[in-house]
């Protein structure tokens, strides 16, 4: 890239920052499409502007950002990620699935990724394939409920009651209170997914 070009990008990078602390999305939006003028595979850009179309609700526009993303760095496994999260929020699951262990494949210790990915086999009915998912998000953020109330989910559907008890035992040692919650049978689906991160 010529100098003139990458300069005028850093200046722009830093102008959609500014729009970023100021709460201006728009306005950050119209500079991030500026960069991607420039230069339409720039990472930064494609992954703030996917970011910030998933948040306004236009999954659509994310999507083709995100797949340019994913096939201008294809071993980033946070591109992968976030790929697979705004396609499961679109409802497009066979999708999601693919990017979701595209994205554990380049990093095994994406907690977030085995989280998801645990989601979508949920949603397919695989529930012994989902167990394994969340065994490994559990393993990976052992304090976090959620991949444990999941896992709870999972075991209950396979009609695996022991093994679910025995996770919600294990949750009760931390999340005393989300275990109870499980217990109960109250909604489950409230406890909190992913969320979808631009790149830095």
């Amino acid at each position: 890239m010529p100098l003139k070009n990458a300069m005028h990008l850093a200046l722009l990078g830093m102008q959609a920052k500014a729009c970023l602390i100021l709460g201006r999305h728009a306005a950050a939006q119209h500079v991030f499409d500026r960069m991607l003028q420039l230069a339409p595979a720039d990472a930064h850009a494609l992954a703030s502007s996917a970011h910030l179309l998933a948040a306004r609700g236009d999954l659509h526009a994310a999507i083709l950002k995100l797949q340019l993303l994913v096939d201008a760095r294809p071993q980033d496994s946070s591109a992968h990620f976030n790929f697979a999260y705004v396609l499961q929020q679109g409802g497009h699951h066979v999708q999601a699935e693919v990017m979701f262990r595209k994205a554990v494949a380049l990093d095994a210790r994406l907690d977030r990724a085995w989280y998801g990915l645990g989601l979508t086999l949920m949603h397919a009915h695989r529930f012994e394939e989902a167990v394994a998912a969340f065994k490994h998000a559990g393993a990976l953020q052992p304090m976090s409920p959620h991949p444990w109330c999941r896992l709870a989910e999972s075991w209950t559907a396979l009609g695996r009651h022991e093994e679910a008890h025995k996770v919600l035992q294990h949750l009760a040692t931390f999340e005393p209170k989300v275990a109870a919650r499980f217990s109960g049978r109250t909604d489950i689906a409230a406890v909190p997914s992913l969320a979808v991160h631009a790149a830095s």
